[in-house]
């Protein structure tokens, strides 16, 4: 589980393909403060498990799933990625509940400033957009982020500053495809609304949620 709050910048170095799936190795420093093997970091919002590392890098195994289903497919080495270790229960939730598990990849179809902030609008399959609400959470490469505006076949954010600076998405142009992620709190819900999926004897439901703070 992440918070969609990028820790670092990294680097792809290497990617060795296998018949199919292949290992990415990626350039860091803050993220292997205290790595460990089988550690889990988001590559781009995308849960990978660290497999190998050293002082300045890690190595970990994309599966052709992955590979199919998110950006990390068409990376090359040189291109940077956003970076982020798994929460820790201790950790300050700054963001959203994130699990680096891709819902689908959009693409980014305007790029405008607007006074300090830089708007993006990106186009999504309506099976994500579904769960987009204005002023709900979104994952954008494993950027947490607020939505603005939800239309039929996009949605929009707006980057601060500090967000464009410090992620890969300040450098992202139109027509750049992006990873995304929505909220998995909006997936649970339409499961407990719809008749025949909600299983009657689990322990998540509407009073739970409502109880927990989140409805």
């Amino acid at each position: 589980m992440f918070t969609g709050i990028v820790e670092e910048i990294g680097r792809v170095i290497k990617l060795e393909p296998g018949s199919q799936s292949y290992k990415i190795g990626v350039e860091a420093v803050r993220v292997l403060s205290d790595v460990k093997l089988g550690d889990s970091i988001a590559v781009n919002g995308v849960c990978l498990t660290v497999v190998e590392f050293g002082s300045r890098s890690f190595a970990a195994d994309v599966m052709p799933e992955t590979a199919d289903k998110t950006t990390l497919g068409s990376l090359k080495p040189g291109d940077p990625v956003n970076l982020e270790r798994a929460l820790r229960l201790s950790d300050r939730l700054g963001g959203h509940l994130v699990q680096g598990h891709v819902d689908a990849v959009g693409r980014i179809v305007q790029k405008e400033r607007l006074d300090i902030a830089v708007i993006l609008r990106v186009g999504a399959p309506a099976a994500l957009l579904k769960y987009a609400v204005p002023k709900g959470s979104i994952a954008i490469d494993g950027v947490s982020l607020t939505v603005v505006d939800v239309f039929e076949d996009s949605f929009t954010v707006s980057l601060i500053p500090h967000t464009a600076h410090q992620t890969v998405l300040g450098s992202k142009h139109s027509g750049d495809s992006v990873n995304l992620e929505s909220d998995i709190i909006g997936r649970y819900v339409e499961r407990l609304l719809t008749p025949g999926l909600a299983q009657e004897k689990s322990p998540l439901n509407l009073s739970f949620l409502a109880e927990n703070g989140f409805l």
